[in-house]
């Protein structure tokens, strides 16, 4: 059973869980530097787990910035990849962003930018690199 969490500001115990998937995914996997994937904005952001079994398994978070709503730092452990956790996270995270009534964007890894377009993001601009990896600009549409 999967379970979406909150994490409340100031929650150390869930955040060092976030921090450890993202660095499972990002910094491990992915090979990005870890001062870039752990930045300033982490006390500025609303940070999200998700559980399986009672087993923290994805993160993601999202801040407010100049250009409206931004989300970031999707990341899910490799065993539970393919099983829309990342879209059931992105729809939940929606839900609590389309009320701000704020232009919500991202910058999705080129590999993944299909997941976002099936869900309501559509491609702005060409693409560029971030942290040594294709992305594309996102903006959501609907």
């Amino acid at each position: 059973m999967l379970e979406i969490v909150e994490i409340k500001k100031g929650d150390k115990n869930l955040l060092e869980k976030a921090f450890a998937i993202r660095n499972e995914v990002f910094v491990i996997e992915q090979v990005v530097d870890q001062h870039l994937e752990f930045d300033e904005f982490e006390d500025e952001s609303q940070h999200y787990l998700v559980y399986s079994d009672n087993e923290p398994i994805a993160t993601a978070r999202w801040r407010k910035t100049t250009k409206g709503i931004k989300l970031e730092r999707f990341a899910i452990r490799k065993s539970h990849r393919k099983k829309n956790i990342g879209t059931l996270l992105l729809k939940f995270i929606l839900e609590k962003t389309i009320p701000l009534n704020k232009t919500i964007y991202l910058h999705s890894q080129a590999a993944v930018a299909g997941v976002y377009q099936k869900n309501g993001f559509k491609i702005v601009g060409g693409s560029f690199v971030e942290a040594d990896i294709l992305h594309y600009s996102m903006q959501y549409l609907k």
